[in-house]
């Protein structure tokens, strides 16, 4: 049996329901993230589970025990917010122990949970500071912490990177993954970084309008999406997806009425003018350093995107030929449905 599951979980806001019905099964010591568009009701499902919210329909079950009705403050849960939450008047120290005082919790076993807790983390000069004493991502550091030392059964993170800068926030989540390997902790993670997503979780919930469109590991999601809301929502830049009507005539591509294709940049190769599947002109250059990406738009004016790890001397206004990687390429239906993922070789006669 599942750790925490999630079964038929139902939300109402007046007459918008927000939650429909979410079934979801997660396991011992797994970090799952939820990701999904603004709005698509990651953050309601995580304050459900927290507790902050009222289920209006259905059962959350964490380790054999029905949770569905119990205030937060028994469910045994952990939430570390995206606005640290700490009381600046307190140290450190203070920050951390709350919890634990409030429950009467020993003195000595406090002190040694938070010094616990403090070394993991590297906040073990730090216990005496208050929180304006800090910086950024050591305040997200103590907000972990003060989650830490009460050892819940599940940790719940909403958003926890978004208000650190770029080089806190990929410093931060390295600390969060080493984190999880050192505790081994059951966590849900909330985001709308997919960065953070592929990079952190076991497995990847993908959300749209209040209902789950696919579970599984990031690079399942990456290479078989189920659909293409979820291939374009999963990848940076995000996957390209040509219309049938602006594939060129010849192309051949087995699509059925009112389909398109989907190519992730990297499975585009640029060659000379005249060559490869589809010609282009160039509209863009982003030269990254490790990679490059390059804009183009075809003759019938689709637009799309490719990736190459070398330098470019492309210009924009320049003529180029694209090969695709057709063993890579999704074919959606006119809903967005997949129908086909790799093996289109035969039917574009190559």
């Amino acid at each position: 049996m599942a750790y925490l599951q999630l079964q038929g979980i139902e939300k109402f806001f007046g007459e918008h329901r927000a939650i429909k019905g979410v079934d979801l099964r997660i396991e011992q010591g797994e970090f799952m993230v939820f990701v999904g568009p603004s709005g698509c009701g990651k953050s309601t499902l995580l304050r459900l589970i927290a507790g902050l919210e009222a289920i209006d329909g259905g059962r959350l079950v964490l380790d054999g025990r029905d949770i569905t009705d119990q205030p937060s403050s028994q469910r045994d849960l952990a939430m570390v917010f995206q606005s640290y939450a700490l009381y600046p008047h307190m140290s450190v120290f203070e920050n951390m122990s709350f919890a634990l005082k409030l429950a009467k919790v020993d003195p000595a076993v406090i002190r040694e949970k938070v010094e616990r807790a403090a070394r993991i983390l590297n906040l073990g000069g730090y216990l005496q500071r208050t929180p304006r004493e800090l910086s950024g991502g050591q305040r997200q550091r103590v907000a972990i912490g003060r989650a830490i030392v009460r050892a819940p059964k599940v940790f719940l993170f909403d958003e926890p990177l978004s208000n650190l800068d770029a080089a806190l926030r990929g410093q931060t989540r390295v600390e969060i993954a080493q984190l999880h390997r050192e505790l081994g902790a059951t966590t849900i993670y909330v985001t709308h970084d997919q960065v953070e997503a592929m990079t952190l979780a076991d497995r990847v919930v993908v959300l749209r309008d209040g209902q789950i469109e696919q579970v599984g590991t990031p690079l399942e999601l990456y290479d078989r999406p189920a659909n293409q809301f979820v291939a374009q929502f999963i990848g940076t830049p995000q996957m390209n997806v040509i219309a049938g009507d602006l594939l060129p005539p010849q192309s051949g591509w087995p699509l059925p009425p009112g389909g398109s294709v989907g190519l992730r940049p990297e499975h585009l190769s640029l060659c000379p003018a005249g060559q490869g599947q589809v010609r282009g002109q160039v509209t863009l250059i982003e030269s990254l350093g490790a990679e490059t990406l390059i804009y183009m738009r075809t003759g019938t004016g689709a637009q799309l995107v490719a990736r190459q790890h070398q330098r470019s001397a492309l210009r924009p206004g320049d003529e180029v030929g694209m090969s695709i990687d057709l063993d890579a390429a999704h074919l959606f239906d006119a809903q967005g449905r997949i129908t086909r993922i790799g093996q289109a070789r035969e039917a574009l006669g190559h």
